[in-house]
Order: structure tokens, then sequence, then C-alpha cells
């Protein structure tokens, strides 16, 4: 990965636009960076493989997490296939204030691939892994 590389930054700030969508519950950004045939493995899906866009659009209409939520992406790494697929792996530190207002972090193993189509990369696939 070639950390100056144009592309590899734009993917990087992709994915932290496409986390900070999440956190603040902007479904409007979200979509627009998401195909809408998403797939997806996360532990809201039990382990099963879900598709489509209405999915993620239910915890979308929940609302955002009440309290200050900070997200940090460690050790991103981008890897190129071609010039229009994309992996980007990386750990996201969530930051927030648990129920009794004590500050707690979670972490996620991430995985997201992107497919640029017609110029414009878009998020086609992701695997998250909730870890303690």
């Amino acid at each position: 990965m070639n950390e100056n590389d144009p592309t590899v930054r734009e993917l990087i700030e992709k994915s932290r636009q496409l986390l900070e969508s999440i956190a603040a519950a902007d479904w409007l950004t979200y979509a627009e960076l998401c195909d809408p045939s998403l797939s997806a493995f996360e532990p809201e899906s039990r382990g099963l493989l879900v598709e489509g866009m209405p999915f993620h659009r239910f915890y979308f209409e929940l609302g955002s997490a009440t309290g200050p939520r900070n997200i940090t992406l460690t050790a991103p790494k981008v890897r190129l296939l071609g010039d229009d697929v994309a992996v980007v792996t990386y750990v996201r530190l969530e930051q927030q204030l648990n129920e009794g207002g004590l500050p707690m972090t979670s972490r996620f193993e991430e995985t997201r691939v992107w497919h640029r189509r017609n110029g414009r990369w878009r998020h086609v696939h992701f695997h998250r892994s909730a870890m303690g």
C-alpha cells in the first residue's frame, strides 16, 4: 500500500465518511456511498449474509446513540485489485458513554470492499466482527 497514492487516500477517506455517517445515523450520506446491492456479514445479521439496504436502514431509522461518540480508524490498509476494486481493512474503535455515564470503547475488525463504476467509488460489501 502506497499511503501517498491519491486513490489509497481517497478510499481511506470514503471509509471514514461511511463510519461517520453510521455514527450520526445519516442515512442520506450512507446511501450515497453504498451500492443498493450492498452485501454484508455483521454481528446484527447473526452470521447470515444480508443483501440490499433495507436491513441497514432499520438501524438508521432508530437514530444515533445518545451522548458524545468518537470513531477512530486504526491501522487502515488498502489493497487495490486492478483499477476498479479495492479492499480496505482496519480496526474501528468506537468511544461513547455507557448507561451509567462512564466512558467505554468498543472494537470492531472490518473489511470493506469498494467498486469504482463511472469514476465513482461505491461500497459493495463488508464483513464486521465485534471484539471485546
